[in-house]
């Protein structure tokens, strides 16, 4: 049961109306969490531009899915696992890489790396080693692609807590997050 409603769209400011159609314009609908987040215009607004700067940055579309996935895996959140898993689908991550990816675990060498230092960003918070930002930039990632990750981890880690906070309720095919454990 959700413990923070969903904004009814027709009580919905002005400004937080125009954020909602564009939501509505690119994604079909308005997903639970994004409705529910309009409570707070200034979180819905934030969170949008945050993820929006993101999303025209160097990591791919795929990348940033397979970090949500690690991220929802470690804080143990089903609604982003649920909305990842489904988005990365989409994105060409098969179904099998997409469950690994919950913890921390990628069939490509490259991928693999990105979602260790995204393991260790997460359980280090943020205090990761020299060897770690080594290892990443041994696999190929500039230190504009590393600030990339953790803002991903810091958007990711965000949404995780606002569904844990919120209850929200799951409107994708669900996945468990349990037993994800970070390597």
């Amino acid at each position: 049961m959700q413990r923070i409603e969903r904004l009814n769209e027709a009580d919905a400011s002005a400004e937080t109306a125009e954020l909602l159609a564009a939501v509505k314009q690119q994604m079909g609908g308005v997903p639970n969490i994004l409705g529910t987040m309009a409570r707070s215009n200034a979180a819905l607004s934030g969170y949008l531009g945050f993820s929006g700067a993101l999303g025209k940055g160097k990591l791919s579309a795929k990348l940033r899915e397979q970090i949500a996935l690690t991220v929802a895996g470690a804080n143990g959140c089903d609604y982003c696992a649920s909305v990842h898993t489904a988005v990365g689908g989409q994105h060409g991550v098969a179904a099998e890489e997409l469950s690994d990816n919950l913890e921390a675990r990628s069939a490509d060498a490259r991928t693999q790396a990105a979602l260790t230092f995204t393991a260790k960003v997460m359980k280090t918070r943020g205090n990761v080693t020299d060897s770690d930002m080594k290892a990443a930039r041994d696999a190929g990632f500039s230190d504009e692609e590393l600030i990339e990750i953790v803002g991903h981890v810091a958007l990711n880690v965000f949404t995780n807590y606002f569904n844990h906070v919120a209850g929200t309720e799951i409107d994708f095919p669900h996945v468990r997050t349990a037993g994800a454990v970070l390597a």
